[in-house]
């Protein structure tokens, strides 16, 4: 089943939606974790809370979006699912982005957030709390890099047809 060129704008619009709402999520939440100076462990609690905010009600639905209109558009247009080389990294990027952002970087988001809330400005000196915040930010960070690369990868439809290619 095919959708028309109306049909096909409106998934459009669903699809920029929802990479904005993951990407500037993202972008969020990389930059304020490198500018974490809390004063408190309440203050410590409330960034940390307010990031995994973001994640859950911001990013997550931002990701669930993109999956699910990537997966129209591949079905139900002429864009198809491999047929061109750009459509293939952005499908690559979107699953990496997906089992990256739910497996390691929600759990340590969200196990930082409990021990704020329980040791305040002594997370700081949690073996944990520090793991995670390194991974957070190495890990974060490349994430949020392909995100916006991937934005730059649909804007430019880089790479030849692979069907002319061959």
């Amino acid at each position: 089943m095919k959708i028309g060129a109306s049909g096909q704008r409106w998934l459009t619009g669903f699809h920029l939606l929802s990479a904005c709402l993951w990407v500037g999520g993202a972008i969020t939440i990389t930059i304020k974790q490198f500018l974490i100076g809390a004063a408190d462990g309440r203050e410590l609690y409330g960034t940390l809370a307010m990031m995994d905010f973001i994640d859950m009600y911001i990013i997550i639905p931002g990701a669930m979006g993109c999956l699910l209109t990537g997966l129209l558009y591949s079905t139900m247009t002429p864009w198809g699912w491999f047929r061109h080389r750009w459509i293939t990294v952005k499908w690559i990027i979107c699953c990496y982005g997906v089992i990256v952002g739910t497996y390691p970087l929600g759990p340590w988001l969200a196990e930082m957030v409990a021990i704020a809330d329980r040791a305040g400005l002594g997370a700081f000196a949690d073996p944990v709390y520090r793991h995670n915040r390194t991974m957070l930010m190495i890990l974060g960070t490349v994430q949020t890099g392909t995100l916006v690369f991937a934005c730059f990868v649909s804007a430019l439809k880089p790479w030849r047809n692979r069907r002319a290619a061959a």
